[in-house]
């Protein structure tokens, strides 16, 4: 990963998301400042590493949601019941 900073450079390569053939840029705080520019933050990966990051993320995007939906159960099915003195 190269973190290049605040760049600028044309609309045409403002874009959040540039996948390249062996690398990936990302650009976030996407802003308009001259006529065909942008600036934005800029980081570049090559694509095995941004790969992998994706993987990463998904698996803790996974974990995540798996004890989001355990706390809803727990909330929907005991909490809330013996709150109420009932059962669903």
């Amino acid at each position: 990963m190269k973190d290049y900073g605040r760049v600028r450079g044309s609309k045409e390569q403002a874009k959040p998301l540039i996948i390249g053939k062996d690398t990936v840029y990302i650009h976030t705080d996407i802003v308009d400042v001259e006529d065909d520019q942008c600036e934005y933050n800029e980081v570049q990966y090559d694509k095995d590493e941004f790969i992998k990051l994706m993987a990463e993320t998904n698996g803790e995007m996974e974990t995540k949601i798996s004890t989001q939906e355990s706390v809803i159960n727990e909330l929907m099915f005991e909490i809330i019941p013996n709150m109420i003195g009932g059962e669903v």
